[in-house]
């Protein structure tokens, strides 16, 4: 199973677990390959830093108005991002990849604005922490 598909996985159960309230143990398949479930028990155990961030950038938008599966797609994307040493595997993948797999998530399985939020949110942290030393 490619990377992509995992990553696409691991959104999947923190957006039904988000969305009906059920643990993510509960959610995620027994046989959920290694990364899928590593990468997003690493969402879980850090949502509270990433739904700081989410809000920080979401100028206008609570948290509880974004739709869950944006918000998964903006988790999973962000662990990646600021989290690589946290991420299993051989080497992380690059921002951009990271950006650009959560934009193309966000163009085929949500509304016909989430594409451009989801760039706006990622690229403004991306910049922000190039920024800073």
């Amino acid at each position: 199973m490619r990377r992509s598909e995992q990553r696409r996985a691991a959104v999947w159960a923190l957006y039904q677990s988000d969305l009906l309230g059920r643990p993510l143990d509960e959610i995620l398949p027994g046989d959920a390959h290694g990364f899928t479930r590593a990468l997003a028990l690493l969402v879980q155990e850090r949502q509270g830093e990433l739904d700081e961030l989410i809000s920080a950038h979401a100028t206008g938008w609570p948290l509880s108005r974004i739709a869950p599966l944006e918000r998964a797609i903006l988790r999973v994307a962000l662990a990646e991002l600021l989290y690589p040493d946290e991420v299993p595997g051989e080497r992380a993948i690059p921002a951009e990849g990271a950006i650009d797999e959560a934009v193309q998530t966000a163009k085929e399985f949500c509304g016909t604005d989430a594409p451009a939020f989801v760039n706006g949110i990622l690229g403004t942290v991306l910049r922000e922490r190039a920024a800073s030393p």
